[in-house]
């Protein structure tokens, strides 16, 4: 079950422009029964869902008027209903008059949404002549499941739907690069409709568009915080993926139309992005690697990095903890000897920021040129990760990984053996999914502190928002939705 984000019953358009809202969420349902569909309805809920999608053709027993009755009555949100034929993507196969009976009957029992495709639109709008109630919008829909065509096309395919009397567009089309949805982010720039979009939703002209950018990106817990956060305040804006492979071409694309309002960055993309700012804030700079870009209001790019306050932040609390010392003293990393496995970009926020707080470094990485490149920006030691394992010239040390060694789906994989790890007092792992990483539980075995991933992902999402938005971020809520979803 996938969240997408879109703005549909909270936009109208009159001929003063469009009515500003927020941009509300819809999920849709997939279950195969409707004790499934209300399962799913409440997890929707939990995860700060606004709509319900519920895909009849889904069902497979589906009795309309008493199944109907179940969900939209029983639905805690706001309900979209489908009911998509074999032709045009979805699992109906039966009777095209049957179909649209259960849609209007959709209708009648207080159903919020209903989609229909473009093929028989003009049909169904037509049999509701004069029935809708009011708040009842109809979603005329249109799927290609090959690729994104042309602007000129999808332009002729709006107006094609517009003239159905669509309440809203529904464009669906296959991306098979990400730039191929500027095109759809440019109709829906001047689309004088709502404009429900397959890539991530159905956003307004003015709707604020943040993402994470990276490869693999998927697993990002980014989207669910910020969404959540921006509900919260009321601000017009989604955070989504961003699955890239080319980062300079995705921000060629997308600043030449001005629709991203700012970035995350994550592996593999936060040394590459780099080239493509305009601005780089001083401390990024030094450490070589960014994870936060914002698009200032001429579409200027600027480029932060708060990994480093985030992980450093954290590790310093955890040795606080274990030595019962206050903020006050100082940071407890000065004059411990720290050790980062892994010299790409978070490799360099751990180094510099352990550097500046006046710890001594070592970093490991697969390949010793690239180990001893960073190490020597931090005045430190360099050494292969086959060597970490015999490393142990002191007791009382402090390990941070920021390999992808033991991420999902590889969880039983650890960048250090078991017995190593006695020789260090507090072990860091950036890797949050899954939380509990084989390198943690060992460590935590051995007698050592441990600080997870996702301290890491809240704290540096704390100095993002801020960077985004301008507004203090809403620390209670992150760490409860980090708490339910970790």
């Amino acid at each position: 079950m996938g969240s997408l984000p879109f703005t549909m019953s909270d936009l109208q358009t009159s001929t003063s422009g469009v009515r500003s809202n927020p941009t509300l969420l819809c999920t849709p349902l997939m279950g195969t029964t409707v004790d499934q569909m209300l399962l799913e309805m409440r997890k929707a809920r939990e995860i700060g869902a606004d709509v319900v999608e519920i895909r009849l053709d889904c069902l497979r027993n589906f009795s309309p008027r008493q199944d109907l009755e179940i969900l939209i009555k029983q639905s805690p949100l706001p309900t979209l209903v489908t009911y998509r034929p074999i032709w045009e993507g979805g699992q109906y196969e039966g009777d095209e008059k049957k179909r649209q009976d259960a849609l209007r009957l959709a209708m009648e029992l207080g159903a919020s949404y209903i989609d229909v495709e473009l093929e028989v639109a003009h049909e169904f709008n037509n049999s509701i002549y004069d029935k809708k109630p009011d708040n009842f919008k109809v979603i005329v829909s249109s799927h290609n499941f090959h690729n994104t065509p042309s602007l000129e096309a999808i332009g002729n395919l709006v107006a094609r739907i517009q003239a159905t009397g669509a309440d809203i567009v529904k464009i669906a089309t296959t991306a098979l690069d990400i730039t191929d949805v500027a095109r759809i982010f440019q109709i829906t720039v001047h689309s004088q409709v709502p404009t429900y979009r397959n890539c991530d939703g159905l956003i307004r002209p003015d709707t604020k568009v943040y993402g994470i950018i990276g490869k693999p990106v998927g697993h990002s817990k980014s989207p669910l915080l910020f969404n959540a956060a921006f509900k919260s305040v009321g601000l017009n804006a989604v955070y989504v993926h961003f699955l890239v492979d080319d980062v300079e071409k995705f921000f060629n694309t997308y600043s030449a139309i001005d629709m991203t309002s700012g970035c995350s960055c994550t592996i593999p993309h936060k040394e590459a992005a780099l080239k493509c700012m305009d601005e780089i804030d001083p401390i990024a700079k030094k450490i070589g690697a960014i994870n936060n870009i914002v698009r200032r209001p001429d579409g200027s790019l600027t480029a932060f990095n708060t990994d480093y306050i985030g992980a450093i932040s954290a590790i310093e609390d955890g040795l606080r903890e274990l030595n019962g010392a206050s903020p006050a003293t100082g940071s407890p990393l000065a004059g411990k000897l720290f050790v980062v496995l892994g010299a790409g970009g978070a490799g360099k926020s751990l180094a510099y920021g352990a550097k500046q707080k006046g710890a001594r470094v070592v970093v490991a990485n697969r390949t010793f040129e690239r180990a001893k490149e960073l190490a020597d920006k931090v005045d430190g030691q360099a050494m292969t990760l086959a060597e970490i394992e015999n490393f142990h010239p002191e007791e009382g040390m402090v390990l941070a990984n920021t390999t992808s060694v033991g991420m999902k789906p590889k969880i039983d994989e650890t960048p250090i053996p078991k017995h190593a790890l006695k020789h260090y007092c507090l072990v860091f792992d950036a890797i949050y999914t899954p939380k509990d990483t084989r390198l943690l539980r060992e460590a935590k075995d051995t007698g050592a502190v441990i600080v997870y991933g996702t301290e890491m992902l809240i704290r540096q999402g704390f100095e993002q928002y801020k960077n985004f938005t301008g507004l203090p971020a809403p620390e209670d809520m992150f760490r409860e939705l980090m708490s339910k979803h970790a």
